[in-house]
């Protein structure tokens, strides 16, 4: 594992400016939804395109929609290229190799032969991740084997298996019991009873231990996640394998609807999704599969509920918050840190550079959201919303500033608060670390460099447009030319030794005569 400061640093760059350094990749979403994307073992793959600051490269391509690194998933394909019928068979048998061994309704069989097994019988392979049947048992004779798997044990699906540590991908940092109980002791007190877990598998477990053991509670919960080993654990209704970077749904129509049927029940009233997405993750893609998901809980309102907004709980970075409200403007950041049990740095309580930098962003008022006093939070009445004690209302922003847990400072020159560790540059005219390079290349859109819009809203992007056209026209007419001219060489090359070659077969007759 990558030390996790070095690694969060380098996101909170990329989320306090959309870029990557002065060049980096954006996601295209095509006009034409009609053409399918080609499939990786992760399902539908996105459209992407590689930008540098002031230009854009001439070609898009296709990439897996989860993995950002190649060494995970290796797919790649331009947008343009044509395959043959030899390549797209072998690519769907490769798909086919990457699922899992067994299907959605066999693994819900195993476990329920599991679950009747006498306590010494359940076991559980650490090496493979799997729950054991006596059928199991020799394949797996030489491995390490967990044995009397309890009851208890199968309702924490999280502490059995090992976490997935890929942080780009499927990043694994599972909430502490501190952040599990206060969503879950906040849901009753908001009116809600039902919660799509998005990626928060712990959260999920916990709802189902609470209703199992409180009658008085309520609470139902669904999981979606792409980690498929939680099918062992779960029924049909209650975990649907699924991309939340593509809205891909591993299990088809049947998972789909499953989805479709939680959000609606009861006309679509008193359910939340909550979203623990990889902290890697590009924003854009997670904003579009979020927004499907909130259709699909509009198409169970009346007209009469057309106003309605789904209550989402989106937990991600601080420093994301620009992001996340550009797709979303109803959201707001809330003060409380949520903190992860296998994360070495980021837990609440810590100060400086080491608190946690996780927030939630949420479309529900944040008076109606009352955060813990024995943890450090206070009410602020004139921002009307808890905030943690460090940070204090400025008076110049009529607002309650901090967004890291530190007290910031008012800046006059910049005419707003700024972190305590940043100075105001006379060269860049803004606030920035001390050691920061002046003249760096600033935020903003990559065509035209104007800071007040992205590269896709780009009102010169239809002549960026006819110029990348232009480009790559002339490099395939020289691409021809050059293979043309090769050819021609190699034809006069050969031409040549085979003149020669005939001149010696002359000579050597002559001389032998």
């Amino acid at each position: 594992m990558a030390a996790p400061r070095d690694w969060l640093g380098a996101v909170e760059e990329e989320g306090n400016s959309g870029l990557q350094g002065s060049s980096g990749v954006e996601v295209v979403f095509p006009s034409d939804p009609a053409t399918p994307a080609p499939l990786c073992p992760h399902g539908p793959t996105l459209l992407f395109v590689k930008v540098n600051q002031g230009k854009e490269e001439s070609r898009r391509f296709y990439a897996c929609s989860a993995c950002r690194d190649r060494k995970d998933c290796n797919f790649f394909q331009w947008e343009d290229e044509k395959l043959s019928e030899a390549r797209l068979a072998a690519r769907e048998a490769h798909n086919r190799r990457c699922q899992p061994p067994l299907s959605r309704t066999q693994c819900a069989e195993r476990y329920l032969k599991f679950i009747e097994l006498p306590l010494p019988e359940r076991k559980f392979c650490q090496r493979c991740q799997q729950l054991l049947l006596p059928d199991d048992w020799e394949k797996h004779r030489e491995h390490w084997v967990v044995g009397n798997i309890s009851v208890g044990q199968l309702g924490r699906p999280s502490q059995l298996l090992l976490p997935l540590e890929n942080k780009k991908t499927n990043a694994q940092y599972l909430f502490a019991e501190r952040t599990c109980h206060f969503l879950v002791d906040l849901l009753p007190a908001l009116g809600l009873t039902r919660v799509l877990c998005v990626g928060t598998p712990r959260l999920h477990e916990l709802i189902r231990l609470k209703a199992s053991g409180d009658e008085k509670s309520n609470i139902k919960s669904l999981l979606l996640d792409i980690d498929f080993r939680y099918s062992q654990f779960y029924m049909e209704d209650s975990f649907c394998r699924y991309n939340m970077f593509n809205h891909h749904f591993f299990d088809g129509k049947a998972a789909l609807e499953v989805c479709r049927t939680f959000l609606q029940e009861d006309k679509g009233e008193g359910v939340i999704m909550v979203t623990d997405p990889p902290f890697g993750g590009l924003v854009e893609p997670l904003a579009v599969t979020f927004k499907k998901l909130i259709a699909m809980w509009k198409e169970g309102q009346s007209q009469d509920s057309s106003h309605k907004e789904l209550p989402v709980f989106w937990i991600f970075p601080y420093f994301f918050e620009s992001r996340i409200r550009q797709f979303f403007p109803s959201f707001c950041m809330l003060d409380y840190q949520v903190d992860y049990d296998n994360h070495a740095l980021y837990k609440h309580g810590k100060t400086g550079r080491k608190q946690s930098p996780v927030r939630i962003f949420t479309n529900i008022p944040p008076s109606k959201i009352i955060l813990p006093s024995e943890e450090g939070y206070r009410f602020c009445p004139l921002c009307q919303r808890y905030v943690s004690l460090e940070n204090q209302h400025c008076e110049h922003c009529n607002s309650c500033t901090s967004k890291d847990g530190r007290k910031w400072n008012h800046c006059f020159l910049c005419k707003k608060c700024v972190k305590p560790s940043w100075i105001h540059c006379s060269i860049c005219g803004h606030c920035a670390l001390p050691d920061h390079s002046c003249g760096a290349p600033k935020d903003g859109c990559f065509i035209c460099g104007e800071l007040d819009h992205k590269r896709s809203t780009c009102p010169q992007i239809t002549a960026s447009k006819k110029v990348i056209k232009a480009v790559r026209k002339q490099k395939q007419r020289k691409s021809k030319k050059t293979k043309m001219e090769t050819v021609k060489e190699q034809s006069m090359n050969h031409t040549s030794v085979t003149r020669k070659k005939k001149r010696r077969e002359r000579a050597h007759q002559y001389l032998c005569s």
